[in-house]
């Protein structure tokens, strides 16, 4: 049978008619970015070659003065075509979207930070058994960054930004990429991704410094926002996963992990200005 398939296949194209439909989209809807962990060379292995642990991403950012790096000059590495699925995001979740291998652009970012287990056998593990330590960011690759972002939001203009975020926001109780070195603010200013408006944060401080947010309703807006959190009112492991995630984010000063005014004003500003419809059920309902 299969001999008989092959000779048909060869014998002419079959009789399609291209008839495109008005109502469409990409499947494209967000952006996500990673830092690797390792040099050029080992990145590079691990992200093109089969390993025990798969793994894969659209695009690949090398770091300047790294001697595994083979050019004088950065440049952008294309590792997959955007129009497949690479393996960079692994169990994910952001705003009621799973598995965001299938809807999402990869960048990873050549950095050697590092994160290790203060015991190794913890179990649940917590953010508190974690030491981290975060290089800064070359200067030339954040600049290659800027422009490969600007480039896919040309291309996908229906991308929110909102919905460019870092490995840690969809996925925090496993990652801490890119970390809290990374220019989130810079991205912003040069039209990537989200951030939040100064006035709208000393408003929420106002408010919040008389009567603070209970956790429940900290857990509720920080769903609302995006994360995979369940508003349960306790500080367990999962809700200061989720917090720490959203401060190396949006306030890397002090990314602790512990709920305070500071991080809740800076999320209610996020959730005014990009998801407003939210804002309104967490204030009806706080009443």
């Amino acid at each position: 049978m299969s001999i008989i398939l092959a000779a048909l296949s060869a014998c002419g194209s079959l009789p399609v008619v291209d008839m495109p439909a008005e109502v469409h989209s990409s499947r494209i809807d967000h952006l996500a970015i990673h830092f690797t962990g390792g040099d050029f060379a080992e990145s590079m292995r691990l992200l093109t070659q089969r390993t025990n642990i798969p793994v894969s991403s659209h695009y690949l950012i090398p770091e300047g003065g790294d001697p595994s790096y083979p050019r004088r000059r950065l440049r952008i590495y294309r590792l997959v075509d955007e129009e497949r699925s690479a393996w960079h995001a692994g169990e994910s979740y952001w705003h009621g979207e799973v598995s965001l291998n299938a809807r999402s652009i990869g960048i990873e970012i050549v950095n050697r930070a590092r994160c290790v287990k203060l015991e190794p056998d913890l179990s649940p593990d917590i953010p508190e058994n974690q030491r981290c330590v975060f290089p800064e960011f070359d200067p030339e690759q954040i600049d290659l960054v800027i422009r490969l972002a600007q480039d896919i939001l040309d291309r996908y203009p229906r991308m929110d930004p909102e919905d460019i975020v870092g490995h840690a926001d969809i996925a925090p109780d496993r990652r801490l990429d890119p970390g809290p070195m990374f220019p989130w603010k810079t991205l912003y200013e040069n039209g990537i991704g989200a951030w939040y408006d100064d006035d709208t944060v000393g408003k929420y401080l106002t408010e919040f410094s008389v009567r603070p947010p209970d956790l429940m309703l900290l857990q509720r807006a920080l769903s609302a926002y995006g994360y995979q959190i369940e508003p349960n009112g306790e500080n367990d492991p999962k809700t200061r996963f989720v917090l720490r995630a959203f401060q190396s984010h949006f306030r890397p000063s002090n990314w602790s992990g512990a709920a305070d005014v500071e991080t809740a004003a800076i999320l209610f500003a996020l959730i005014e200005k990009y998801r407003p419809d939210e804002l309104k059920e967490l204030q009806t309902d706080d009443r």
